[in-house]
């Protein structure tokens, strides 16, 4: 019995590997239409979730951010002292040689 059930199977294997170009084109050609279909679907999808607010992936966790007010100071007075600076160059307190002259 398992003989015979053996050889049935072969058989059917055999049947399906016989090359069949119409049947293998037809079975190539619905694949790609199924798959140009998914990726419809998904950039559909995908546009209108943006569209509407959403995201895509996860959305992550929203945390309080921790600034660290002394760096903040530190730039402050940083930018404060070259507007400083420049202030005295507007005002011709820096007096400058051009060597070209």
């Amino acid at each position: 019995m398992n003989t015979t059930l053996f050889k049935r199977l072969s058989e059917k294997i055999k049947l399906l590997l016989h090359p069949d170009p119409v049947r293998d084109w037809f079975t190539l050609f619905t694949l790609s239409l199924i798959l140009l279909a998914g990726i419809i679907v998904w950039n559909v999808w995908a546009f209108d979730t943006v569209v509407n607010g959403g995201a895509i992936t996860a959305v992550p966790v929203s945390s309080t951010p921790v600034f660290n007010t002394s760096s903040l100071n530190t730039i402050h007075t940083i930018f404060a002292t070259r507007a400083a600076e420049n202030a005295k160059y507007m005002a011709g307190v820096y007096h400058v040689t051009d060597p070209s002259q």
